[in-house]
Order: structure tokens, then sequence, then C-alpha cells
């Protein structure tokens, strides 16, 4: 097996098979890290190449101060939420100044849950809440990294994952009836 390093300085050179092994090697876990920002796989794919697109054309600036996976990961992220941006008018409608986060003691059978069930019903949020509650909750992005992200402010983005989550609890609450 290749060592990552060798890939690394491979591309770095502009070497086309190891631009391939390099893809081949990370693509599937990438396509993983898309596939929560997006509806359709086609939209993640799309993320997923764009995402690779600019590993190639940035991988000059990897320094190895960290994981290099994880390098590409906050590149899918960013590429990911690039791409809403284009779309962003359609994502946030209502503003909450001061948005409370209230903590329900509601009983769920999990057990009941599948994750592709899961999954399913993150995949069903309105796109601005699934913005939102993959960069809180799976990436661990603070709401005001968010908003910096995003262009909303803090109190935007603690809103859309207030009310992710109220969709979400509802949603499974039906589902374990």
């Amino acid at each position: 097996m290749i060592s990552e390093e060798r890939i690394i300085n491979e591309c770095k050179r502009g070497n086309p098979k190891f631009q391939k092994l390099l893809f081949e090697r990370f693509a599937p876990r990438m396509l993983g890290v898309c596939v929560r920002y997006f509806k359709t796989i086609e939209e993640a794919e799309d993320a997923l190449q764009d995402g690779f697109i600019k590993v190639f054309n940035k991988i000059e600036t990897y320094r190895g101060d960290g994981s290099f996976e994880g390098w590409i990961r906050r590149i899918m992220v960013n590429t990911s939420i690039n791409l809403h941006r284009q779309n962003f008018k359609h994502y946030f409608h209502i503003e909450i100044d001061n948005a409370k986060v209230q903590v329900s003691d509601e009983r769920v059978d999990f057990d009941a849950l599948e994750v592709e069930d899961i999954v399913k019903k993150i995949k069903n949020l309105p796109n601005g809440y699934q913005l939102v509650f993959n960069l809180f909750e799976v990436e661990g992005y603070s709401h005001k990294e968010i908003g910096d992200m995003l262009n909303i402010s803090e109190n935007t983005s603690k809103s859309q994952l207030l009310k992710a989550k109220r969709k979400l609890r509802e949603s499974v609450l039906n589902y374990t009836k």
C-alpha cells in the first residue's frame, strides 16, 4: 500500500495517477460527509467533485499540521456550504432575536429506529434546518462560526437549530407511537 505522504507529494507534483489514488482512498468517506448536507445523492456527488477539484488545486497549501483527512473534510464541508449559498434566499425566512432552547423530557423508544431512519429524517428537514443541524450537531461548529460561514446572525443559527430539533423530535415521536 502506498503511503499517504507519498500520495500527497505526488499530487503536489500534479501526478494524475496519484490524484486518482487519493480520490479512490478518500472519496467514499467524503461522500458520506457531503451527503449530510443535501437532499439527493446527485447534489452530494456534485459537492464531492467540486471539493476534490479544490483539494487538487490547494494541495500545495497542506502543511501537515493536522490530519490530511481532516483537511480534506473541511474542504468538503466548506464546498457543501458554498453550494448552499447559491440558494440561500430559500433557506432562512425568519430571524428570532432571542431564540431559547427548551429541553423536553419526552421518552422515545430509540430501539425502534434504525440509523437509516434517523438519517432520512434529517434529510427531510428543510434545507436551512438541515444545514445548521449538521454544522452544529455533527461537525461541532458554534453558532457564531455557523453565522459567519453562512452570513446569518448567531440568533438565526440558534433559531434554525431549535426548529430542526423540534421537527426531528416530532418526527421521531410520530414514528415510535
